[in-house]
């Protein structure tokens, strides 16, 4: 079973940060490899148990359920029920925490799911660089435009 966990520091409040990341249907908004999305049987975006279906820039769909979600703790986890890629009993979770010294926000993103040996290693280096890496690469670059 891999496990990744990707951190960065963003320099931005983390009631800027998460402003940006908490809606669980915004992703293209703020994400430069999603590009369309939205929220099945129109549930809110932030209701525990819904799912988000959003498309890659590269083309495929993944289905999302959300697991938990917590403005108090500017965190949000969340289960791949559908995905071309070879995996299952995935989770993850983003989560930001303050950083004082400088008014800036910590930012992890981790997750964990089964693969195929031949598959996981490779799997995972992808969904840590491109996804977790890519998006907070993506929202520091956002905040070093607009402060």
């Amino acid at each position: 079973m891999p496990d990744i966990t990707i951190s960065s520091v963003i320099d931005a409040p983390i009631e800027k940060v998460w402003a940006r990341v908490r809606d669980f249907n915004g992703l293209p908004s703020w994400h430069p490899r999603m590009v369309a999305s939205k929220i099945e049987d129109a549930r809110p975006a932030d209701e525990i148990g819904c799912i988000r279906n959003f498309q890659l820039a590269s083309g495929p769909t993944i289905r999302e359920k959300l697991l938990a979600f917590s403005d108090a703790d500017h965190s949000v986890s969340y289960s791949i029920i559908e995905t071309p890629q070879p995996i299952s009993n995935h989770k993850a979770t983003l989560t930001l925490k303050r950083v004082t010294d400088g008014d800036r926000t910590f930012a992890e993103w981790t997750a964990t799911f089964d693969a195929p040996a031949e598959e996981a290693d490779k799997v995972a280096e992808g969904m840590g660089i491109n996804v977790f890496q890519g998006g907070f690469n993506a929202l520091k670059t956002h905040f070093a435009e607009n402060t």
